[in-house]
């Protein structure tokens, strides 16, 4: 659950207008509805973007009870080192939010990494490697609540509910689904990996997150939330609203490639991880694919490769693509790899040396994950006690 538009609109309310597709739709019906549904999400988000900035303004007419209650959540699997994708599409945005006032939960999903596993593999190393990023980044463990799936069990306890609230027909075509299916070298669909959307709904509903940064094509499993909140207002709570439904806050960082020029993936091992030293990172860039014209241009359809190194490094260089490539000009494959190196190592040096001054007290690497575990904890239960009550098994 990774993420921002601007609006002239500042209104507090957020207005969900939902498109749907039917699946016997026309292709060409069915991407209309999409680009619909797309475009409406962006105004959406655009509004959210400038509650936020006008509640971390602390604006006296923010007073309302929206701005009041920003919160957000959003995590990761612990499946390996988070790498540089990560990083440009999500850690920092983490820290931008925490820092104009959002109440941040971050779930590591840890339960997650057993959908299309057989194993939990290194999970401890792995979920101390993601706290490891976490602090180094910049996320303050005073004001985001950093916790793991496993030790809350209130929260998947939800799960139980929400399931009766989603087809089994819903499940199966929720593109997560689909997609994790995919990358499971064609494995039997399991329960756990068929009701990930369901889990992921509990994760953001049990602490009635209002924000959740995704990219497009994470917007359909946000409606799979949004309508197991209605529903559970409309089949539990007699219309009342203790769900309210959550908004995407759509993230602007574009799909970054792997070094091999296909999807960023750490199964693929095509990333450059955030934990990896400076010689490290050069030479994970020198092996990334390019193509074999001297002159460096921005052409996302026709060089896509070279296009993906021009991003990455005018992501970290705050510049446009096209900018990194009127500076490489006629340097070859050789000097925009020489920037994008350097691009790299430059902007994470702070980031690697507090990850390894971090790394030298576990001690605190735990308080940190106790701590957010508890909080996490007290207000699982809140909601579990709630949605108890409504639905009358309070005994």
């Amino acid at each position: 659950m990774t993420s921002s538009m601007t609006s002239s609109t500042t209104s507090s309310t957020i207005t969900s207008t939902t498109h749907r597709a039917t699946p016997f739709a026309p292709a060409d019906t069915r991407d209309a509805d999409e680009s619909a549904t797309y475009a409406a999400a962006l105004e959406r988000s655009a509004v959210l973007d400038a509650l936020i900035d006008q509640h971390a303004t602390g604006d006296p007419d923010d007073s309302t009870e929206d701005a009041a209650r920003l919160r957000m959540l959003t995590g990761d699997r612990p499946t390996g080192p988070l790498h540089i994708g990560h990083y440009l599409a999500s850690l920092r945005n983490r820290v931008r939010l925490q820092d104009k006032g959002v109440e941040t939960f971050v779930v590591i999903a840890d339960y997650q990494v057993i959908t299309d596993r057989d194993s939990v593999g290194e999970v401890g190393a792995n979920v101390q490697g993601l706290v490891l990023d976490y602090l180094a980044a910049g996320l303050d463990p005073a004001r985001t609540t950093i916790f793991t799936h496993s030790a809350v069990p209130a929260l998947n306890q939800l799960m139980l509910p929400f399931l009766s609230l989603v087809t089994d027909a819903e499940l199966r075509r929720n593109p997560t689904v689909k997609d994790e299916l995919a990358l499971s070298d064609g494995r039997p669909l399991s329960g756990l990996l068929l009701t990930y959307p369901v889990h992921q709904a509990a994760d953001i509903l049990f602490c009635h997150s209002r924000i959740v940064p995704v990219g497009r094509d994470q917007l359909p499993h946000l409606e799979q939330t949004r309508a197991i909140a209605r529903r559970f207002n409309q089949r539990y709570a007699a219309g009342h609203s203790v769900f309210a439904e959550p908004e995407a806050l759509l993230s602007e960082v574009p799909l970054l490639l792997g070094t091999d020029g296909t999807k960023m993936s750490k199964s693929k091992g095509n990333v450059i991880n955030l934990r990896d030293t400076a010689d490290e990172t050069a030479a994970r860039v020198r092996a990334a694919r390019t193509d074999s014209e001297r002159r460096i241009t921005f052409d996302p359809k026709g060089r896509p490769a070279v296009a993906n190194l021009l991003t990455i490094a005018g992501l970290f260089l705050d510049e446009s693509p096209e900018v990194v490539a009127e500076r490489v000009d006629d340097g070859g494959a050789q000097a925009l790899k020489r920037v994008v190196t350097d691009a790299v190592n430059d902007s994470l040096a702070g980031h690697r040396a507090r990850r390894a001054d971090l790394a030298r007290d576990p001690a605190y690497l735990t308080s940190v994950l106790h701590e957010g575990n508890a909080r996490a904890n007290e207000v699982a239960e809140r909601t579990l006690a709630t949605v108890r009550a409504v639905m009358g098994m309070s005994y």
